[in-house]
């Protein structure tokens, strides 16, 4: 909680109790004398004037009316996400919230694989890629596949297969990353996550496990984009770069891209959930690729995967206003302007299974 004059305050809504900081003219690099207790305490009354404290127990009766009460279960569940307020520049805050961290952080845990629950005191190892970073060093443009160790131990030197790839293979590089710091890792354990060098091979969702084993982790949906947008390249003769840049952008998860069916990367369609990730993508584009692109909106706001493998796209019936496309692995998907066309499709379509999310 910011307070006017020398105080800072942490609210801890559990326990109702506040406590005071004094603030330190160095930008907070210094812990200085704090009081605790609550709110009503007379204390706090004699060390802030009479307006400040008002206004301190009219932020807290705002916070407690405005968020929901503290369940670790639902927060387990995914129902609940626990909010903090304070300040990485100044030092504020960060000390407890790092404390709560701790003690809130649940330990490794069970994941659905499509033969059944892997418990990560599993001694056989297995992991899930999460996340791809491409040109986290400018100087090498190097690409950084994240994967989290579910079960297990991982040891450098040691073989694994990467399951979409159908590849046995050592993973290169194995290191932890924290802030700009690099550490090359020789061991791992389930709950730690590492990153390991990508030339291009992993993807999001993808499984690495023991050379003998061939199991899948169920994959992490992918949201429908809710604006669409059709792409193109300023100078053709940055061709190269402009495909690589906007697929190795779209492999890390930032962006979705479509192709038109039957078609090559002629025609390149960009989804997003917010059109701020338009800006974004032209920003990487220009500064990491050295590439120029114009984009053209379109006006489709929905997105439906087709769950039925055997349905032939050449001979499905939609509206006018449908575009059939294909995301980056050619899963084939439609494009739709109003609900009221998602409903005609899959009516004049029998046994058309369409739905909302995909999977990585």
């Amino acid at each position: 909680i910011g307070l006017n004059g020398n105080y800072q305050g942490i609210y801890d809504r559990a326990t109702a109790s506040i406590e005071l900081f004094e603030k330190d003219t160095s930008h907070g690099q210094r812990k200085l004398a704090s009081t605790k207790g609550s709110a009503d305490d007379p204390i706090f009354k004699e060390l802030l004037d009479e307006d400040v404290h008002q206004g301190l127990i009219d932020d807290i009766e705002l916070l407690d009316m405005a968020g929901d009460e503290f369940d670790m279960e639902k927060v387990k569940a995914g129902q609940l996400t626990p909010m903090f307020f304070g300040s990485a520049m100044t030092n504020f805050g960060v000390k407890p919230f790092l404390e709560e961290f701790l003690r809130l952080a649940p330990p490794p845990q069970p994941r659905k694989a499509k033969e059944g629950v892997i418990e990560p005191t599993n001694d056989v190892f297995t992991s899930f890629v999460f996340k791809i970073q491409a040109n986290m060093n400018k100087a090498h443009r190097d690409r950084i596949a994240f994967m989290r160790i579910c079960s297990g131990k991982f040891d450098a030197n040691m073989e694994v297969r990467h399951v979409q790839g159908n590849k046995v293979m050592r993973l290169s590089q194995p290191q932890q990353i924290m802030a700009d710091e690099r550490k090359i890792l020789n061991e791992a354990y389930a709950g730690d996550i590492i990153g390991v060098f990508d030339p291009g091979i992993f993807s999001i969702g993808d499984t690495l496990c023991m050379p003998r084993e061939k199991f899948q982790y169920e994959g992490i949906p992918t949201f429908a984009p809710e604006h669409f947008a059709r792409v193109r390249q300023v100078d053709t003769m940055k061709r190269k770069q402009f495909v690589k840049g906007i697929n190795q952008i779209a492999q890390e998860g930032a962006i979705q891209i479509f192709q038109e069916y039957n078609t090559g990367m002629e025609e390149i369609i960009v989804g997003v959930v917010g059109v701020l990730q338009f800006d974004v993508l032209k920003y990487r584009l220009e500064n990491e690729y050295k590439v120029e692109i114009r984009l053209e909106n379109l006006p489709y706001e929905y997105i439906r995967w087709i769950e039925n493998e055997e349905i032939d796209l050449d001979k499905l019936t939609g509206t006018s206003d449908m575009k059939k496309v294909k995301d980056l692995k050619g899963r084939p998907l439609l494009l739709f302007v109003n609900e009221w066309s998602i409903r005609m499709t899959v009516d004049r379509n029998e046994g058309l299974k369409l739905t909302e999310f995909g999977r990585s």
